[in-house]
This record gives structure tokens, C-alpha cells and sequence, in this order.
């Protein structure tokens, strides 16, 4: 089975990492997997060693010719396609439907626009030949949105690398609190800072990654000992340094992040977002969206008991072994698309 994915993304983020461990695994699963992507998330996927082509940005226009020129010269059984949000990545679909059978994969709910927007984002969506999600919260929405028929839409949870040397929490004599993503609203990095000032015992905190919120989070942190460390290229050695990591998201589906802190075996604070909560069980605290209040008892709580740590940690990294793993997710993934490629066209 030959399988063309395509990341048609203006920045590097978890649905470019989804992609990844698929790219990665595809051998195993029985699979030959190329790649289309758009020029600015090119360099990511430079050593993933897969045939790549290189387009241009079609995200939010009306079509793709380059996509699917180079989606022809690769000559797939399936195109999977990776969708930003429902709607943005019509044209990349459009141009893998002229393909081949196509599946989407929508990491996050959204906006699925209204009137006429919505039934030409309605009717393409029936043309693909399924869609994965990996959230039920996004399957809900196509089935209720764009009412796509429930055999053709599919939940595979996401999964990260299980390393067999999981770091755990690192012992800092001040524990460190850390957590990683787009510096942009959805992440909920205000909301952090905000349970940080709440805080009346010893931390200190860091937050990586890049984005346009990056400035005005620096000014809400004024005063806090909070580093922002930028663009992080090495996750595992960015997790290695922390005593506890938080998720503050606002929307998510199952955020990658969290996956792989967990199977460092770092003790973990998120937001209950998507399927956070139906994947972490009670390994992982939980607290509302957008409440710094419950956020910063959750974190004083970590912060005052090194056993309470140790033991969340320890707890987080066995779910991860058991269920969290990313080569599950590909199996999944794979097994789907099999029976799309041996379906009658």
C-alpha cells in the first residue's frame, strides 16, 4: 500500500509531530509512505527518510494545483491529508481527492462556517473516503456539523514515543514547572501566569516555544520568576529539566505534549480539554479550562510534596507504556487506511 500524507501547515506544531510517527512507522504497518508538505514546515521533516516533495502554502485559498501535481507523481492507494481545522485546508483535499481515495485527519475542532461555506465544506467532506480524529469531542462534530456518515469517521487516539530511559521529575532543590507550545491564545499561557502569581511557595517556571503572543507573554510575566526559553528543538531535553509540567490549553484534542511528558514520567497538570481527560485517567490531575484558581491549587499541591511527585510521575509513565504509545497509534491509523485502499473505488 502506498500512502501519500500531506502537511499543508504554516508552522510546525503536534499535528506535523502526528505525522511523524506515522511517516516513521509506516514500513512496519505494511505501508510505503511519501510526503507533501508545504515550504514552512519543510525543514522539519528533512530527516525523516521518506520520498518528500516541497509546495507552496495552500492553506485558506481556493486551489492546489503544486499539491496535486506532486501527489500524481507519487502515485498513491490513499492520500491522507492533515487538516489545521475543519475548513482551512479545503483546497489541499480538494487536490488529493483528484488523486486518489482520500482521508483527512482533523487534530482539532473549529469553525465548519455557515450557508453556503458550509455545504461545499459538507460536500467535500462526503468525498473522502473517511476521517480521523483523535477526540470523540471531533468526531461529534463532523457527524453533527457535516453529518457525515458514522462508518466513514473514526477516533485513533494519539500516542508519542515511549522512551526506555524516562527521565522523570528532576529534583530541582527549587521545583521547576514547565510547559511547552505556540505562544497563542489557544495554549492558555495567560492563564498559567495568571495561577503562577497565585502561588505562596518556592518554584520557578518555563515555558518553551514560539508565536505571536510571545511579547505580550513576556509583559504578563514581569516579575515571576518565568524563563521563556524560545523555539525548543530537543522536547526530551527540554522535559528533563522540570519537576512538573502543566497543559493550560484551552481547546485540544490529546495533545502530543502531554503524551510525552507523561512518558518521561513527569507528574503532570492539564486543562480538561478534548480527550484529555478519558486519556490520562487519574494519572494526571485535571482541572477546568480557563480557572487559574484550580490550576494554581493543582500545581501548590505537586510543588509541596516530592512523593506526591514521584508517585504521579511513576503512575503517568505506566499509562503511557500501557496505552499511550505511538506505534498503537500508527497501528490504528494504518489499519484504517488498509481497508480504504482495499475498498472498491
Amino acid at each position: 500500500m502506498r500512502v501519500s500524507f500531506v502537511a499543508d501547515s504554516d508552522a510546525w506544531g503536534g499535528a506535523e509531530v502526528w505525522l511523524t510517527h506515522h511517516l516513521r512507522r509506516a514500513g512496519g504497518c505494511g505501508a510505503t509512505a511519501s510526503l507533501v508538505c508545504a515550504e514552512p514546515v519543510a525543514a522539519g521533516f528533512a530527516r525523516v527518510g521518506v520520498e518528500r516533495a516541497v509546495v507552496p502554502l495552500t492553506r485558506h485559498t481556493a486551489a492546489a494545483p503544486a499539491t496535486r501535481a506532486a501527489l500524481s507523481a507519487q502515485r498513491p492507494d490513499v492520500v491522507v491529508v492533515n487538516l489545521v481545522d475543519p475548513a482551512s485546508n479545503a483546497a489541499a483535499v480538494a487536490a488529493a481527492l483528484d488523486v486518489a481515495p482520500a482521508v483527512g485527519v482533523l487534530h482539532l475542532v473549529g469553525d465548519t462556517r455557515r450557508g453556503e461555506e458550509r455545504a461545499a465544506l459538507t460536500a467535500l467532506y462526503r468525498r473522502m473516503a473517511g476521517v480521523l480524529s483523535p477526540s470523540t469531542q471531533g468526531r461529534e462534530q463532523l457527524l453533527a456539523d457535516l453529518g457525515l456518515d458514522p462508518a466513514r469517521v473514526h477516533v485513533v487516539p494519539n500516542g508519542a514515543d515511549v522512551p526506555p530511559d524516562p527521565a522523570g521529575p528532576a529534583g530541582n532543590a527549587v521545583p521547576r514547572i514547565g510547559a511547552l507550545g505556540r505562544l497563542t491564545a489557544q495554549k492558555g499561557f495567560d492563564v498559567l501566569l495568571a495561577a503562577l502569581r497565585r502561588l505562596d511557595v518556592p518554584f520557578d517556571a518555563v515555558i518553551g516555544g514560539a508565536g505571536r503572543d510571545g511579547e505580550a507573554l513576556r509583559v504578563a510575566a514581569a516579575g515571576l520568576p518565568v524563563d521563556f526559553p524560545g523555539w525548543v528543538d530537543d522536547v526530551r531535553g527540554f522535559l528533563a529539566g522540570l519537576d512538573v509540567f502543566v497543559l493550560s490549553s484551552r481547546v485540544e484534542a490529546l495533545p502530543l505534549v502531554l503524551l510525552e511528558a507523561m512518558a518521561e514520567g513527569l507528574p503532570c497538570v492539564t486543562t480538561d480539554v478534548g480527550e484529555v481527560r478519558r486519556a490520562v485517567g487519574e494519572d494526571a490531575v485535571v482541572v477546568p479550562v480557563e480557572d487559574p484558581g484550580a490550576l494554581a491549587a493543582a500545581l501548590r499541591g505537586l510543588l509541596v510534596d516530592p512523593a506526591r511527585r514521584a508517585e504521579l510521575g511513576a503512575r503517568a509513565r505506566a499509562r503511557a507504556v500501557r496505552e499511550l504509545d505511538a506505534g498503537l497509534m500508527a497501528a490504528r491509523t494504518f489499519r484504517v487506511l488498509s481497508g480504504v485502499a482495499a475498498a472498491p473505488r
